[in-house]
This record gives structure tokens, C-alpha cells and sequence, in this order.
């Protein structure tokens, strides 16, 4: 069973649909015992860092996540969820995150050049860096959406995918059982159903 983390941040429906739309036994859920005796997590996450690192820690669930994640349970981040996973974020102040992952949050402001538009919207290729099994069933080149103002900085062992917006961004890291795709797969079409499912299916050796 999947259990979708619902910490009050984060567009559920449409993710649950998707995941529902590939076969996955979904659950959305804030319930810690139900957190605890599923086989994988994702993490969701639209808005604001600080708010949603705050829902998190009100909840609980910050310290529920980490255990998970260190007994090896495949957890999955998306967009502001993805960001959540390492170890700050620098939006509107410095803030901490969970630290599964090495790596903080950093503004496009001043790292793109001044005639991009931020956030950034729309659909942009994903360049591969290393193997993966989060992207086993997709190609090198695949269009995938964003919707973002930040993106994750000084990862790059954790860094699968980039995508070019006036500079080499982060989309998709992994690394161990914890791993994050800043884009939105329910927002993807095929190729985000594609990474949804690489990620629910047991991982192929």
C-alpha cells in the first residue's frame, strides 16, 4: 500500500487519481499507524516551505518521516514535498527541513538570466544524469511540467534528472530508498504515470 502523507499542503486528488489510474493501492492519509504499516510514502507539497515545514512539525510527522525513512522505507517527494527532503530551504528566510537528503533550497532569482519568467511554468525535458529506477521506464529527453520558484542546490549526489531554464536545474534526485521529483508526475501525462509507476513497483535489480 501507498500512503500519500497528508500534512494539509498539497494538491491529493489529483495525485491519488493518478496513482489509482496505474493499479496502486493508495491511501490518503495523516494517520501515524497507517504512515507506519505501508510500503511506500510520498510526500506532497504545494505553497510555501516554511508553512509546510511547520504543518509538518505541528503534526508530527517530521519525526514519523525520518524514522520511516531510516528504516528504509522508499519514500518519494514531490515538488515543495521533494524540496521538504533536504536539509534547508532559503525561501523568505532560512529554514529546516527534514535532512534525508544533502542539499538545500536556493531562489532561480539571479541564477537564471532576468527575461525568464519566475515561477517557472510548463513543460520542460529532463536530462538524465545517472541511472535510476525512478526513471526505468521513461527516456532521456521527455517532457515532464514544473511549477516552481526554487529548486534544490549543491545535490548533486543525489541528482538523476535536470531540466535547462536559462541554467542546469534539479528535477529528480535520488538516492538510497529516499528519492523526490521536482515537477508534478500527476501533472505529466504518460511520463509522469511512468515515474509513478517505477516508483510504486518493487525496483528492479
Amino acid at each position: 500500500m501507498i500512503a500519500v502523507i497528508d500534512y494539509g499542503v498539497g494538491n491529493l486528488f489529483s495525485l491519488r487519481s493518478s496513482l489509482e489510474k496505474i493499479g496502486a493501492d493508495v491511501t490518503v492519509t495523516s494517520d501515524v499507524s497507517i504512515i507506519e504499516s505501508a510500503d511506500k510514502l510520498i510526500l506532497p507539497g504545494v505553497g510555501a516551505f516554511a508553512d509546510a515545514a511547520k504543518k509538518l512539525r505541528d503534526s508530527g510527522l517530521d519525526a514519523v518521516i525520518k524514522e520511516q525513512a531510516a528504516a528504509g522505507k522508499p519514500i518519494m517527494g514531490i515538488c515543495l514535498g521533494m524540496q521538504m527532503l533536504f536539509e534547508k530551504s532559503y525561501e523568505y528566510g532560512e529554514h529546516e527541513g527534514l535532512g534525508l537528503l544533502k542539499g538545500s533550497v536556493v531562489p532561480m532569482a539571479g541564477v537564471i538570466p532576468a527575461e525568464l519568467k519566475i515561477p517557472h511554468i510548463g513543460w520542460n525535458a529532463l536530462r538524465f544524469k545517472r541511472g535510476s529506477n525512478l526513471l526505468r521506464y521513461i527516456k532521456d529527453g521527455d517532457f515532464v511540467y514544473f511549477v516552481h520558484s526554487y529548486y534544490a542546490a549543491d545535490c548533486a549526489d543525489s541528482v538523476i534528472a535536470a531540466a535547462e531554464y536559462g541554467a542546469e536545474l534539479t528535477a529528480a534526485v535520488e538516492r538510497g530508498n529516499v528519492c523526490g521529483c521536482q515537477f508534478h508526475p500527476e501533472k505529466s501525462g504518460d511520463v509522469g504515470l511512468a515515474i509513478l509507476k517505477a516508483f510504486c513497483e518493487e525496483e528492479k535489480t
